[in-house]
């Protein structure tokens, strides 16, 4: 424990019998807690005994649940597949006192965003037996010997089958001699490059010579038969929303969730609403899997990939360049920042008298490939030696790597994958996923595999790697590491908005939404600060919240009963009147923010303190290298939806407590420090993506002198919980907002158009145009009797 807490602990409790009230002494006074949290990261730590500490870190959290809400109260820990008990050990404390537990993925960089951009899904992936049934590999930014070196020899060894394979690195890695062919693009350029792959794979294996497989792969699995409709520009259309059957006069005979069935046409020319999009998956049984039916009569039917030769007329359809901007570190490629291609179109008369044109996926794809297909396109490459958008040519230049590789390299990839059916791989990770336009890079690649029917394929498809974030035994493990054996939901929240609001670094953003939008966009509906779009987001029940409310949600019950309304009522009128307001609007009132932080198998603030010098001025409190101005300062643009006060709230955490079995950056800089045992000191499970099954860590020893398994130590801190809170908190109702959740009925929320209620544009509903609002009984002496058995 750091010494100068520790004089103040011990003063405290020779003048309070109540370690709560002790605590409260300590942290009430303004003068004492800066003293201790200045003393953050200059060492001066003494040793403690496991009475005092849990004693300490009990009344600390039970002051805060008290005071404040249980949530906030936080937890931090990465990668439960790696110690899935150790996680579960902390994250099972937090959620029975209602605490917050973090992610990681998103927070590390490691979460591909561009995955549930295309499947809704976050990641999932082959496990890495499965490159040995390829028969085409690129590793894409991916050091597979150095990263991977256990399971390497899966890459080797399927070369000795005549499997080829390709590096894609800017720098001669390890990688690059493991292959038959090294392509080195300028670090940075990989979407133009995996972009002109795509182009060279759509010319020669979808239009000049169309392949069976991936016509019938894109018809069968993709979106690209879908119709979307055209909007009207000023003198050109732009892509819309999807068609629904609900824009259609008669639904096309669906009467349940026709907003959420998409169009397409069959090959015989009628419009169908082909069996399993989403309103199908939560509308009717039997009828979730996507097939070529039509979904009003069953019977089976061939959907039209391209409108091109039954269309009623020849769109000029909009489409936004990125490329053309120069920049002193990258080559680039002067184009109009608005490229406009001709489409074939249908115009279709819809439910409201009024007509639209459509168009297909598949069409709009071939044209912002810039693929000429008779139209005379201007804007489309006659060849692949014309430096037209996403032509080897175009690429060649941004990227450095010649066309004529481009060119060999995509050829090659399709024509295995048609030979195989989609044996053709694509080992991608960190190398392209830490990039500011992640998403773009990836989306090239994932393109390239949905072209050429590979995802999904054994063999083949996209592999990404980052981490251990594949916890194999999942259903069987969430009730034990959220306690919801005992109660559900448990709160959850995304790292990453998490710190970039509670470390302030929204107050030096000075990068704006405008700068990132299309020139196609509309600027009017995106004003304000990036924070601003995070807040609104959870307001609407996009994210997740913590702290989520303006008070403490264990006084909403109360206020609710005296007022004689159910706590959702209460709060749902409150929100609405103002009276309450989501936490992540008034970041710096005092209230509303983190106050006990828990960090365990992580060096937070070593390794993945993104904003370090943020987080130790405005969460830490502590001494800071921070020399930029911020906003008021410099004059910058102000949220919108945040309050906005001229002097940041420095030290907002109370208490920083970590478990680890060395002194990490951390440690250094944590108020208590716990030992924990080490991995050959403590039965655990390990999980990866990597492997499908489950590997048994077993205690080789005991722990060392006083350290304990993760386990342990969060057991005895739940069992001093379970005595300190006793005449503060007994059975409470606790008022939980849960984003909406994907896989869920909830997804069908917003059809059409998104309506924020905060605005007026629409009644606040639970659970559809804001988070659900639920109420979770909680039995805080009872903490640890919970934490130490399993609920039926």
């Amino acid at each position: 424990m750091r010494k100068r807490l520790m004089k103040m602990w011990r003063e405290a409790k020779q003048l309070h019998r109540d370690p709560v009230e002790a605590w409260a002494s300590i942290i009430e006074d303004a003068d004492k807690a800066k003293s201790f949290k200045q003393a953050r990261g200059r060492g001066g730590f003494v040793r403690s005994s496991w009475q005092e500490v849990n004693e300490l870190i009990a009344a600390s959290n039970v002051y805060t649940v008290k005071t404040y809400g249980p949530d906030r109260v936080a937890g931090f820990s990465p990668i439960p597949a790696m110690s899935m008990v150790s996680y579960a050990s902390g994250a099972r404390y937090l959620s029975l006192i209602g605490g917050t537990c973090l992610s990681f993925y998103d927070w590390y960089c490691d979460l591909p965003p561009a995955s549930p951009q295309t499947w809704g899904e976050q990641t999932d992936v082959p496990e890495s037996a499965d490159w040995y049934n390829s028969s085409y590999i690129i590793a894409w930014g991916s050091n597979v010997p150095q990263t991977r070196t256990p399971d390497a020899h899966f890459f080797t060894e399927v070369r000795y089958k005549g499997t080829k394979t390709v590096a894609v690195t800017p720098d001669y890695s390890e990688i690059a001699k493991l292959c038959d062919l090294w392509l080195a693009p300028k670090q940075g350029t990989d979407a133009a490059m995996a972009l002109a792959m795509g182009h060279v794979m759509l010319r020669e294996f979808h239009l000049d010579n169309p392949r069976q497989y991936f016509t019938d792969y894109v018809r069968r699995y993709t979106d690209m038969p879908m119709l979307v409709m055209l909007e009207e520009r000023d003198g050109y259309y732009a892509a819309g929303r999807m068609l629904r059957a609900a824009d259609l006069v008669d639904s096309l005979g669906q009467e349940n969730n026709p907003e959420w069935k998409t169009v397409a046409i069959s090959s015989n020319g009628e419009m169908v609403a082909p069996n399993g999009s989403i309103g199908f998956r939560w509308g009717e049984k039997g009828k979730w899997n996507l097939e070529q039916r039509d979904g009003t009569t069953g019977t089976e039917t061939e959907l039209q990939l391209s409108l091109l030769g039954s269309q009623d007329e020849i769109a000029d359809v909009g489409f936004p360049y990125f490329g053309g901007e120069g920049s002193e570190y990258f080559n680039h490629v002067a184009l109009d920042n608005v490229l406009l291609h001709k489409l074939p179109a249908k115009r279709l008369q819809l439910a409201d008298g009024s007509s639209a044109l459509v168009t297909t996926v598949y069409d709009l794809t071939m044209a912002n490939y810039g693929l000429e297909r008779g139209l005379n396109d201007e804007n489309c490459a006659a060849s692949y030696d014309d430096t037209k958008a996403y032509t080897p040519a175009w690429a060649e230049q941004i990227t450095g790597v010649p066309r004529a590789q481009i060119i060999r390299i995509a050829r090659e990839f399709a024509d295995n994958a048609d030979k195989t059916h989609g044996r053709s791989m694509i080992i991608v990770g960190a190398g392209l996923n830490h990039w500011y336009h992640l998403d773009m890079n990836y989306r090239g690649l994932i393109n390239m595999l949905v072209f050429c029917g590979c995802v999904g394929q054994s063999g083949g498809g996209w592999a990404h790697y980052v981490g251990q974030e594949k916890l194999r035994p999942q259903t069987g493990w969430q009730p034990l590491a959220f306690a919801l054996d005992w109660q559900r939901p448990a709160r959850h929240m995304n790292s990453t908005s998490y710190f970039y609001n509670h470390s302030s670094q929204w107050r030096y953003e000075t990068v704006t939404a405008e700068e990132l939008l299309s020139p196609m966009a509309d600027k009017s509906r995106y004003s304000g600060h990036l924070i601003d779009f995070n807040v609104r987001a959870e307001r609407m029940g996009w994210l997740p919240s913590a702290p989520q409310l303006g008070t403490n949600p264990l006084y909403i019950a109360r206020e609710a009963e005296k007022a004689g309304m159910t706590p959702v009522d209460y709060t749902v009128k409150s929100l609405k009147e103002g009276s309450i307001r989501f936490a992540a609007e008034q970041p710096e009132n005092g209230k509303n923010h983190p106050r006990n932080l828990f960090i365990w198998r992580s060096n937070l603030l070593g390794s993945s303190g993104k904003g370090h010098e943020y987080m130790l001025k405005y969460l830490l409190g502590t001494e800071h290298g921070i020399q930029g101005l911020d906003l008021g300062k410099q004059g910058g643009v102000k949220p919108e939806e945040v309050e906005w006060r001229d002097n940041g709230l420095d030290g907002k955490l109370d208490l920083v407590v970590t478990l680890d079995f060395r002194l990490s950056s951390t440690c250094l800089y944590s108020d208590i420090v716990l030992p924990t045992a080490t991995w050959y000191e403590k039965d655990d499970m390990n999980t990866s993506d990597m492997h499908p099954f489950i590997h048994p860590l077993s205690a080789a020893v005991d722990p060392a002198w006083e350290s304990k398994s993760d386990w342990e130590i969060y057991k005895g801190i739940a069992k001093k919980f379970s005595e300190v809170c006793v005449g503060h908190l007994g059975k409470e109702t606790d008022v939980v907002t849960l984003p909406i959740q994907h896989d869920s009925a909830a997804e069908l929320a917003q059809p059409l158009d998104v309506k924020d209620w905060k605005k007026g544009e629409c009644d606040l509903i639970p659970g559809k145009t804001a988070p659900h609002i639920m109420t979770v009984e909680r039995d805080y002496p009872a903490t640890y009797e919970r934490f130490t058995s399993i609920a039926r």
